[in-house]
C-alpha cells in the first residue's frame, strides 16, 4: 500500500526525513523579501554552525524562502534558506536534549546565505513546544513539496483545487475522493465509522506520503478507521475550514433560526450555502451527500445524523479563534445539512 520510501521512513521515524528536489540553478538568486505573502512567522532558536550554542531569531517563511532576523522589528535579514531542494527532518532529542523540540533543514542542493559558513549537517532549529515544531515542519514541508503535487495537508482548498484542475473537473480534492471511494466500498457498515480512531502511526505515514507528492493506494489490508481518520485530518488541517471563518456567525444564526422556524431556517441555510465560494460549495456538497449515505446505514454502523454532526461539525465549521468548549457547544447547535 505504501511505497518503500514511506515504509522505510516508518522504520526510521527518528529522522522522519522529507526529501526535496533541486529546482533552482546555482546562479539563480532568491527573490527579495517583499515578494509573496508571509506563510508563517515566529521565534525559533538556531544552533550556530561553529560554536554549537543556541541563538533566538525571528523566522519568516515567505514564498519558498525562510528568512531569519535578529529581532522581530528588523527589516534586513541576517540570513535566508532557499527551501526548494532541501531536506527536512524532525530530530528526536538525545540524552543531552531532553525536552527540546528539534528539527533540521539540510542543504540538499539549496543554498544557505549567512555570515558563517553553512554546516554540512544542516541548520538545526529548536521550537518552543511540540505543537510549534509540528506547525513549522508542516508549513516548510508544504513549501518543499508543493511544486510536486504534495503538501496537501494544511494547503488552502482553492490552491489544491487549482493545482488539480489538470486532472479534470471534480467536486473534491483527489485525496478526499480516494478516502470516500474506499469507505463507500468497504466501510459503510463498519460500526463506529468516523467515531473510532484509526491507527495513529499509519495515519501519519499516509499523511507523510500524500505530503511528499505520492499517491498511496488503499487495499484490502487497509483499516477503514484509518482512512476515515485521514479524511477528518485533512478537513481539520485546512487553514480555513470548508465554511470560511467569515461565515461562521451566519451559519450559527441559521441553526438558531431552524430551531424556531424550520421552513424559514431551511431557506436561509440554502441561501448561505449557495453563496459559498465555488470550491467550498462543491466540497461541502460532496461531503454532505457522502455522509447521507453513511447515516443510511446507521442501523449497522451506529452513526446517526446527530452522531455524524457531532464528529464532523468542528472539522467543517469552526471559529477563527478556537475555544474547545465553545466549538463543541456550537457543533450541537448546528443541525446536519
Amino acid at each position: 500500500m505504501l511505497s518503500p520510501k514511506v515504509r522505510q521512513a516508518r522504520r526510521a521515524r527518528s529522522k522522519s526525513l522529507v526529501m526535496g528536489e533541486p529546482s533552482q540553478s546555482p546562479g539563480q538568486s532568491p527573490g527579495p523579501r517583499g515578494q509573496g505573502p508571509v506563510l508563517k512567522a515566529g521565534w525559533l532558536k538556531k544552533q550556530r554552525s561553529i560554536m554549537k550554542n543556541w541563538q533566538q531569531r525571528w523566522f519568516v517563511l515567505r514564498g519558498d524562502q525562510l528568512f531569519y532576523y535578529k529581532d522581530k522589528d528588523e527589516t534586513k535579514p541576517q540570513g535566508l534558506i532557499s527551501l526548494q531542494g532541501t531536506q527536512l527532518a524532525q530530530r528526536l532529542p538525545g540524552p543531552e536534549d531532553v525536552g527540546k523540540h528539534l528539527f533540521e533543514i539540510s542543504p540538499g542542493g539549496a543554498r544557505e546565505r549567512e555570515k558563517v559558513p553553512a554546516s554540512p549537517e544542516g541548520l538545526l532549529l529548536m521550537a518552543s513546544s511540540q505543537r510549534d515544531m509540528e506547525d513549522w515542519v508542516q508549513a516548510i514541508r508544504r513549501v518543499i513539496w508543493a511544486p510536486f503535487g504534495g503538501g496537501i495537508f494544511g494547503q488552502r482548498l482553492e490552491d489544491t483545487v487549482h493545482h488539480e484542475r489538470k486532472f479534470g473537473p471534480r467536486l473534491a480534492p483527489l485525496l478526499v475522493e480516494q478516502c470516500v471511494d474506499f469507505i463507500r466500498a468497504r466501510g459503510l457498515s463498519e460500526e463506529g465509522l468516523f467515531r473510532l480512531p484509526g491507527q495513529a502511526t499509519l495515519v501519519r505515514d499516509l499523511q507523510d506520503a500524500f505530503d511528499c507528492g505520492e499517491k498511496p493506494l488503499f487495499d484490502s489490508t487497509t483499516d477503514v478507521h484509518t482512512v476515515a481518520s485521514l479524511l477528518k485530518l485533512y478537513l481539520r488541517e485546512l487553514p480555513e475550514p470548508v465554511i470560511p471563518f467569515t461565515r461562521y456567525e451566519d451559519f450559527l444564526s441559521c441553526a438558531q433560526l431552524l430551531t424556531k422556524d424550520e421552513g424559514e431556517g431551511t431557506l436561509e441555510l440554502a441561501k448561505q450555502v449557495s453563496s459559498l465560494p465555488l470550491a467550498n460549495y462543491n466540497l461541502l456538497s460532496y461531503i454532505c451527500k457522502f455522509l447521507d449515505e453513511v447515516q443510511s446505514h446507521s442501523d449497522v454502523n451506529k452513526m446517526s445524523v446527530q452522531n455524524l454532526a457531532t464528529v464532523f461539525g468542528p472539522n467543517i465549521l469552526r471559529p477563527q479563534i478556537e475555544d474547545p468548549v465553545t466549538i463543541m457547544e456550537d457543533s450541537k447547535t448546528v443541525p446536519p445539512t
